[in-house]
């Protein structure tokens, strides 16, 4: 929580105003930040200063470890995150690569799960993940992408938060995740539970010992309609203690991810939060 606030404060502080062509606002922006979460301490990175839909966050993780392409997959996984971007983009909606309802395209897990190689075929860039990490194996290249140039066009939007780097030291898995544009009240405190339960989860299907997950912001902003709910309400906030989160030991391997697994293998224990704060998204 001290490290969200400090940001938050920080944006006010220092942010230059930036304006946003695809949305049409106005961002306060500060460049690089660095977000650090001990995931082996279980100490479990959920926002207490305003209401937190952290089973919502993990839903839409889940789906891009599924590589979901459509809006209607995470709906029935718990998160509604993808309707607006499928469905109400005039730019998407326009698009001849469009399939139709809820259709996302070519981004996220779609692009993770399906990479595709230059000369053909693709390439399931988290299988081959797992199944290094399993054996021991740590090559410096375990990058689970979902940033693909060439693929924008065919996609509703660009990948935020696109690429997560483990790394193995021993037994103790690491993650560096790394994400090009946050929208920080709205965005960040989902972002930073996936990025926490992405190496939870990680680690314990392949066995290993989670240690510390490292969360690069480079763009971080508060866009115009959100400003004043930040800085007179949420910040003048008391943060509570943090709450645990419970993975279901059950999930032993990436075929379970894939299949059976649903937000009632997650479980949040004391998790005290003030009352939530409707924040203008910005499609």
């Amino acid at each position: 929580m001290k490290q969200y606030l400090d940001l938050c404060q920080r944006i006010l502080d220092e942010g230059v105003w930036v304006d946003n062509e695809r949305t049409g606002k106005r961002c306060l922006t500060v460049i690089n930040a660095d977000l650090t979460y001990n995931v082996g301490a279980g100490e479990f990175p959920l926002v207490t200063t305003r209401k937190s839909y952290w089973k919502s966050a993990i839903a839409e993780i889940l789906g891009y470890l599924r590589g979901y392409d459509n809006a209607a997959d995470f709906r029935q996984l718990g998160t509604k995150t993808w309707d607006a971007n499928a469905n109400e983009n005039q730019v998407w909606l326009n698009n001849p690569y469009r399939k139709g309802e809820d259709d996302m395209g070519l981004c996220y897990g779609a692009i993770g799960r399906n990479f595709p190689k230059p000369d053909g075929g693709s390439i399931d860039l988290l299988k081959q993940i797992v199944h290094d990490l399993k054996r021991g194996v740590d090559n410096r290249g375990e990058i689970l992408t979902f940033y693909h140039p060439g693929a924008f066009h065919m996609a509703c939007l660009r990948p935020c938060m696109y690429s997560h780097h483990f790394s193995l030291l021993g037994e103790t898995l690491y993650l560096n995740s790394t994400q090009r544009s946050c929208d920080v009240p709205l965005g960040l405190n989902f972002n930073m539970v996936q990025v926490y339960v992405l190496l939870a989860l990680v680690a314990q299907i392949t066995g290993k010992k989670a240690g510390y997950a490292y969360h690069k912001l480079v763009n971080s902003h508060i866009y115009e309609d959100q400003l004043a709910p930040m800085r007179d309400v949420q910040l003048k906030r008391e943060p509570f203690e943090p709450p645990r989160l419970k993975i279901n030991p059950d999930i032993k391997t990436l075929e379970d991810i894939e299949t059976w697994v649903t937000m009632d293998d997650f479980e949040v224990e004391g998790y005290e939060c003030h009352d939530a704060i409707q924040y203008p998204f910005s499609v």
